[in-house]
C-alpha cells in the first residue's frame, strides 16, 4: 500500500473535517501553479477567487464570498490555519454531526465575508481577503459555547478550560484589531459571533445548517444517476438455498464485522493506530 492510496483512504474514512482540510490544501497547491506570490511573498490572487472590499468586484462575484475561505496567502498561513481547524473540527464534533460542521463552516465563511466587504467598504477601504479562519474561529467559539468548561490538555502547560484557549485568541484579535491585517480580524470576529449565534439558536431549536444539507442534497441527486429497475421473472418453484450461498452470507457478515471493528479502532485511537495490515484490509474492502 503505498503513500497516495494512504491518502485516499484517510479522505474515504476521515469525515467532513479531514475532508475540508484536504480541499484547502489541494487549493494551495493550485495556488502554487497557477499564481505568483508578489513582492510581499503572498500569492497575488485574481479578484474572482479572493473577496474584494470593491463593491464593483464582489456585487458582480458574489462566489468570492465562499471561494476566498479556502485559499490562503502564504505556507504559514495555511499551516496554522489547518492546526487550528483540525483541534477545533475534533471538539466540535464531539457533540454535533458532520453535516451541520459543513453547515456551518459555509455559512460562516459567507457571513464573516459579507462583514467585511460591508466593513471595509463603509471605511472607503479597497482590499482583498482570503483564509480559512474566519470559519475556522466559527468552529471554535460553537463549540465552547456548547461545552465551555470542558478540559483541554495542552503540550508543556497541561489542563485547561476550552474557554480560556478560545478567549485568548479573541482577545489577540481585539487587540491587533487596528494595527495590522484589520480586515482580517475583523472577519474572525464575526466568524466567531457567526458560531456562538449558531450554537444559540440550535439550543432554541433552529438549525441553520439545513439551509446547507438541502442545497448539498439537491445537487447531489441531480447528478445523481437514477438506478435502472432491471426485469424480474417470477418463478413458483423456489429452491432451497445450497450451502455456497450460505457461505457467501457468513463471508459477507465477517468482513463487515471486521469492517466495524476496524472504524471502531479509528473512532477511539485515530487512523493512524491501525497496522499495515488493517489499513490495506480497508483500502481494498471500499474498492
Amino acid at each position: 500500500m503505498n503513500i497516495l492510496d494512504d491518502l485516499k483512504l484517510q479522505y474515504r474514512l476521515g469525515g467532513i473535517a479531514m475532508r475540508l482540510i484536504y480541499w484547502n490544501v489541494a487549493c494551495f497547491i493550485i495556488s502554487l501553479v497557477f499564481f505568483w506570490p508578489n513582492f510581499t511573498g503572498a500569492f497575488a490572487y485574481p479578484n474572482w477567487l479572493a473577496l474584494s472590499s470593491d463593491s464593483q468586484v464582489f456585487l458582480f462575484k458574489p462566489w468570492t464570498f465562499l471561494t476566498y475561505a479556502f485559499f490562503h496567502s502564504s505556507f504559514l498561513h495555511l499551516l496554522f490555519n489547518m492546526m487550528v481547524l483540525n483541534f477545533a473540527s475534533q471538539l466540535f464534533l464531539t457533540f454535533f454531526t458532520q453535516k451541520q460542521y459543513l453547515g456551518l463552516y459555509i455559512l460562516s465563511a459567507v457571513f464573516a465575508g459579507i462583514i467585511f466587504a460591508l466593513s471595509y467598504y463603509f471605511l472607503n477601504i479597497s482590499a482583498p481577503i482570503v483564509g480559512a479562519s474566519a470559519a475556522i474561529m466559527a468552529i471554535l467559539v460553537a463549540a465552547t459555547t456548547y461545552q465551555p468548561l470542558m478540559d483541554v490538555r495542552l503540550l508543556l502547560i497541561g489542563n485547561v478550560k476550552l474557554w480560556h484557549i478560545t478567549g485568548v485568541i479573541l482577545i489577540l484579535d481585539l487587540m491587533q484589531l487596528r494595527l495590522d491585517n484589520t480586515g482580517g480580524h475583523i472577519s474572525h470576529l464575526a466568524g466567531a459571533f457567526f458560531g456562538f449565534m449558531y450554537v444559540k439558536l440550535i439550543q432554541s431549536g433552529t438549525d441553520l445548517s439545513i439551509i446547507i444539507t438541502k442545497i448539498v442534497d439537491f445537487f447531489t441527486n441531480l447528478f445523481k444517476k437514477s438506478p435502472k429497475t432491471p426485469f424480474k421473472k417470477v418463478h413458483k418453484n423456489y429452491q432451497k438455498p445450497t450451502e455456497k450461498a450460505t457461505s457467501r452470507i457468513v463471508t459477507k457478515d465477517k468482513t463487515q464485522q471486521q469492517i466495524d471493528e476496524i472504524l471502531d479502532k479509528i473512532s477511539q485511537s485515530g487512523y493512524d493506530c491501525l497496522t499495515k495490515e488493517e489499513k490495506e484490509f480497508l483500502f481494498k474492502a471500499g474498492k
